[in-house]
């Protein structure tokens, strides 16, 4: 519906942190998966360092078969017997299924981040948004527990992002193109652009099992209101920090 460009937030400290995670994103994305090799290797390299609902579920590798019909037309992918499956929560939210993906993804997050950031602390952001994405993951996994699909990308941590910067800063002003409106520039507060951003997540939710190449809308709920709840429990405790003309 909208397309955010930047916030009018400004902040105290440069947000490390959050400059880390989007260069590690675009790092993993540009130099180990391999996106100009086919969909072939990107499934199997999907299948090694994804989360997969059907692994969380039983503890375990996906078996040959699971694999087989895991995977795209006549691709044959060798099963993963040594994965450890609860580690590919971590690895997958650094993972992604293509550029649009993750510019999408990296945009975000670069223009919500920041003010999270300066809110949580170095430390207390990364920990906030490793939860967020775990959180998230596991949400999806559990009426999933059947899927074999690949869980890929950092949708779930980011939304915990949105959510909270939505707690933080209501009234904040982000300018948005409205591809309708001829890409026309507007200036909303984040309650209006975030908000609406989690009722078109929300009505797209679908529990049931998602086959490969869908979007994971019920980790952009579950995160995005984890990011609320650990917010309110946890980041309303940090004192607002005095500002400095740094926008982002």
């Amino acid at each position: 519906m909208v397309i955010p460009v930047r916030d009018h937030n400004p902040t105290r400290r440069t947000p490390w942190v959050n400059r880390l995670v989007i260069a590690i994103n675009i790092v993993v994305f540009v130099f180990f998966e391999p996106w100009w090799g086919g969909a072939c290797q990107q499934q199997e390299f999907f299948l090694t360092y994804a989360a997969i609902p059907a692994e969380l579920g039983d503890a375990e590798p996906l078996d040959a078969r699971e694999v087989a019909d895991s995977s795209p037309a006549r691709c044959r992918l060798r099963p993963v017997t040594d994965k450890p499956v609860y580690l590919a929560v971590l690895t997958a939210m650094f993972l992604h299924a293509g550029w649009l993906h993750l510019l999408g993804n990296m945009l975000y997050l670069w223009i919500f981040g920041n003010n999270v950031e300066d809110r949580f602390g170095h430390l207390g952001y990364l920990a906030f948004y490793l939860a967020s994405g775990i959180i998230a993951t596991v949400i999806f996994a559990v009426p999933n527990l059947a899927s074999p699909a690949t869980l890929v990308g950092a949708s779930g941590a980011i939304a915990g992002v949105l959510g909270s910067y939505l707690v933080l800063f209501p009234a904040a002003r982000v300018t948005v193109l409205v591809p309708f409106l001829f890409f026309l520039p507007l200036a909303l507060p984040a309650v209006i652009v975030l908000g609406l951003w989690f009722v078109l997540q929300l009505g797209e939710v679908r529990v049931t099992s998602m086959t490969g190449g869908g979007v994971a809308y019920l980790a952009h709920v579950a995160g995005f209101l984890a990011g609320m709840v650990l917010t309110v429990v946890v980041g309303r405790r940090a004192k607002p920090v005095s500002r400095r003309p740094d926008y982002g």
